[in-house]
């Protein structure tokens, strides 16, 4: 008997062992839907709520088809076991969820994935999953989640699945996506604008700084950085969309690349990753990672969602970049960011994407807006010579094909008007080019890095135009064994001068630097149109023309003994036939070219031009 009743007790004993150790354990499967409706810890009671100020947040991204909910603690406290749903103001689970990040399941409450929770125990500071809303919803959804965790306890720590001794409570309040303390309420509306939250703080709690320029105020950049200092930390935040492979942000002692230390956030297929690198000095523009590439900084967070990437770098107040010295704390940077598509062995592609440099260093620790360095002179490069090639050297070429026989017997600075104003629109072709060419250089500072024919091109079209008047000027005279070799390799010269720097100003517009829009090319390609149908006109009345004036000198021959040569003179000294017509067409033609002139040159000044 009392073997028996030793054995019961030791049954009994042993059943109550494994009720205990289940009732509080951490589930690593996640909430069970048992908790569905109350949302809290199943442990067996004994785990106190977390009170006081509330120790996480969540933060929305609205986009076309769904929304991107992402739970984190502003000040990284690790969790690991949470859950999280979406309710009506009734209270009724709303939409279904579907987790981004690793270590979240979803699990069916009232309907298929209407709750998200953890996959294991293994510590957490964010999760980020797309929540899509019912069919035809409008209305207010209220994102509600609980947190459970573990303070510091190194028994706890070693076990495989530590038990948590806190939980979150819910948090019912319906209040603005902004709010650092509660779960947000979200409002459908048709096209209704969601602020992304990356930009929240921008100016007032830490610094930003994106491209393209005014992108920070719309919150639309193609590439950002935001850096947040907290005490001696210093947070990079980067963000970059359409397609990017990297994003990175470089600290620098002026607005141009080179020396600058720079960090990169890459897109390795599989994961994101940060590294330091540098960028090596003028003319050699380049970007080498450095040999400890991983010196220095801390990747507190990478994630790629669809075309946008991102990743969140702590670095060091003070790190030494290949023997010089970036003090954060003591020293003023100007902020560099950029993106790419392109990704090389050990390195980063062009930026191809965009790239912006701020205008002014600044202590990284003062938040201050940040604006962009100028582009004047980018501007002015461009105008100038949309200014040359497009405008004054059509006008002087078509006058020089076409107006020969035009307002003859008229002069202007002593020579005939047609040849006076090619001459003058062929100086200003030549000036206009030759500072455009000295200030893209002044602005660079070196050969640019793009893999883009526009540069290359550019020098063969100063070249052309500037043997162009020193051909002119030691031209043979009229009627001199030479004269037509120069005749036609002037017209030879000046139409490959024409052609390739349209051609040149068409690649300006896929240059990172240029900023243009898309429909920048459509633009010229209505110029392209107009000036060959232009010429196709001209060519034709020339020849009806031509052939008018012979039947004319036949006729004046056939009278010259009856009128003498006092007729001849005066047929001489009159204009080609058809000079009304041909007048016309010039007016037509300038009119259609200055216009398409003022309307590129507009757009070069205010691009980018979303």
């Amino acid at each position: 008997m009392a073997t028996s009743d030793s054995v019961y007790k030791q049954k009994m004993i042993f059943v109550i062992f494994l009720f205990l150790w289940g009732s509080v354990k951490c589930l690593p499967q996640g909430a069970p839907t048992k908790v569905c409706e109350t949302m809290l810890p199943n442990h067996g009671g004994g785990i106190p709520p977390q009170t006081g100020t509330a120790l996480f947040i969540v933060t929305t991204l609205r986009r076309q088809n769904d929304i991107i909910v992402t739970i984190k603690s502003p000040i990284e406290v690790p969790f690991q076991g949470f859950m999280l749903q979406a309710r009506g103001t009734t209270g009724k689970l709303l939409g279904k969820f579907e987790p981004i990040t690793p270590g979240a399941h979803t699990i069916n409450c009232n309907g298929t994935a209407d709750s998200l929770t953890h996959s294991n125990t293994d510590s957490k500071t964010a999760i980020d999953t797309h929540w899509f809303a019912p069919d035809n919803f409008e209305g207010t959804v209220i994102f509600k989640s609980t947190y459970e965790g573990m303070r510091n306890n190194a028994s706890e720590s070693r076990r495989r699945h530590p038990t948590p001794n806190w939980y979150s409570p819910i948090h019912q309040k319906q209040i603005p996506v902004t709010s650092p303390r509660f779960p947000p309420s979200i409002i459908f509306r048709k096209d209704e604008e969601v602020k992304d939250p990356f930009y929240d703080g921008c100016t007032e709690m830490k610094n930003c700084f994106g491209a393209p320029l005014g992108c920070i105020a719309t919150q639309d950049c193609v590439a950002a950085v935001t850096v947040t200092v907290k005490g001696d930390r210093y947070i990079f935040d980067l963000k970059a969309r359409n397609s990017a492979r990297w994003v990175g942000v470089g600290l620098s002692t002026d607005t141009k690349m080179g020396n600058d230390s720079v960090i990169e956030c890459v897109d390795e297929g599989n994961s994101i990753s940060a590294y330091m690198s540098r960028t090596t000095s003028r003319p050699n523009l380049g970007v080498i990672r450095l040999n400890n590439p991983k010196e220095g900084i801390q990747l507190l967070r990478g994630d790629k969602l669809n075309d946008t990437i991102h990743c969140q770098v702590q670095r060091n107040a003070v790190t030494i970049v290949d023997g010089v010295k970036y003090d954060l704390v003591n020293n003023q940077y100007n902020l560099l960011v950029a993106a790419g598509t392109g990704v090389r062995d050990n390195s980063v592609g062009f930026h191809d994407l965009t790239a912006e440099p701020s205008s002014t260093p600044i202590y990284l620790a003062e938040v201050s807006e940040i604006v962009g360095a100028s582009k004047l002179l980018y501007r002015l490069h461009g105008v100038f010579m949309v200014i040359a090639w497009i405008g004054a050297v059509s006008i002087g070429t078509i006058l020089a094909r076409y107006y020969r026989k035009t307002w003859v017997g008229r002069t202007l600075w002593g020579k005939d008007i047609w040849f006076s104003w090619h001459r003058n629109l062929m100086v200003i072709t030549w000036a206009l080019t030759v500072v455009a060419f000295i200030l893209i250089f002044i602005e660079l500072k070196a050969w640019s890095t793009e893999s883009n024919p526009h540069a290359i091109l550019g020098i063969f079209v100063t070249i052309l135009c500037f043997v162009q008047p020193i051909g002119a000027y030691f031209r043979p005279h009229p009627g001199t064994a030479k004269r037509p070799i120069f005749n036609w390799l002037h017209w030879g010269g000046g139409n490959a001068a024409h052609i390739l720097a349209i051609i040149t100003i068409f690649f300006a517009n896929s240059l990172t630097k240029a900023e243009l829009p898309t429909w920048f090319d459509w633009i010229m390609v209505a110029y392209v149109v107009f000036h060959v149908a232009m010429h196709l006109i001209l060519s034709i009345m020339q020849c009806v023309s031509d052939k008018a004036e012979q039947e004319t000198n036949v006729n004046v021959f056939s009278m010259k003994e009856i009128n003498g040569s006092r007729k001849m003179n005066s047929i001489v000294n009159q204009d080609a036939p058809y000079a009304s017509s041909r007048k016309g067409l010039l007016a037509v033609y300038m009119t259609g070219v200055v216009g398409l002139v003022i309307v590129l040159v507009i757009v070069i000044c205010i691009s980018p031009i979303k």
